[in-house]
């Protein structure tokens, strides 16, 4: 089969953040306008679950444009903050090719506000096992901002929900999937961000650390988080697919 590659070709949340894209040279720039939405629940700072997941976003489309037309999964995935995320403000990221492999490839990403520097990432892929699944149509690279807005907190858009102290939940919903037709990565980091962030209301993330161990295909996503001296450990389970883990997690909070 062949699956659409372009988020705008169908509703989808991640298209609500308005990160926009565009090919500069051999690399590749995102941008983005903060809004209280995108806010940590209780501060006034940016998720770090929104920059893991446009990091995941620039990185694979690097990852496309040689992988293509099958496509890319991401293996590995991290984003480390400077000082607690602003709460206004565009963002800019830029991604570049650091490793291109027979089997993996390999970016990083740098992140500033309003020109100050504010994160660092990298992220690594392969190539989805399945070699029916590939892109449909011409790869879009240069994407627009969305034209729909997020006008409710993202939790609350995505229906992830903090069902006890260390516990979140994601349901599969079809405006959230990938291009695999699986749990999108960037949701899924939200995940992770939510079951750490109830063990410490008020705070947020300096770090997030995800290993993308298997697809989440049926949902809901359950995080287990578990949180000791500001370091945080997450299991991510398919709890409609035998409960299998499809990722892991670390993260480390500071105050914010």
């Amino acid at each position: 089969m062949t699956v659409e590659t372009r988020l705008e070709e169908r509703r989808h949340i991640l298209r609500e953040l308005r990160f926009a894209t565009r090919k500069v040279g051999d690399e590749l720039h995102g941008s983005a306008e903060i809004t209280p939405e995108m806010h940590v629940p209780g501060t006034g700072h940016l998720r770090t679950s929104i920059l893991a997941t446009w990091a995941d976003t620039v990185s694979g489309l690097l990852a496309a444009l040689l992988m293509g037309p099958r496509v890319p999964v991401t293996l590995e995935l991290d984003v480390n903050v400077y000082r607690p995320l602003p709460g206004a403000g565009v963002v800019r990221m830029i991604g570049r090719t650091v490793k291109v492999g027979r089997s993996v490839f390999v970016a990083e990403t740098e992140c500033s506000v309003d020109g100050v520097p504010v994160a660092f990432g990298a992220a690594s892929f392969m190539v989805a096992p399945n070699p029916d699944v590939q892109f449909h149509g011409n790869l879009s690279i240069d994407m627009p901002a969305g034209t729909e807005r997020l006008t409710v907190p993202l939790a609350d858009r995505a229906g992830c929900e903090r069902r006890a102290p260390g516990v979140a939940v994601l349901p599969r919903t079809e405006d959230g999937l990938n291009a695999s037709n699986t749990v999108n990565g960037g949701l899924i980091a939200l995940a992770a961000e939510e079951a750490v962030l109830s063990l410490a209301p008020g705070d947020s993330l300096s770090f997030l650390g995800l290993r993308y161990l298997q697809a989440a295909r049926v949902g809901p996503v359950v995080a287990t988080a578990q949180l000791h001296d500001g370091v945080g450990r997450v299991e991510l389970r398919d709890s409609g697919n035998e409960n299998r883990l499809a990722t892991l997690a670390t993260a480390r909070t500071f105050n914010s």
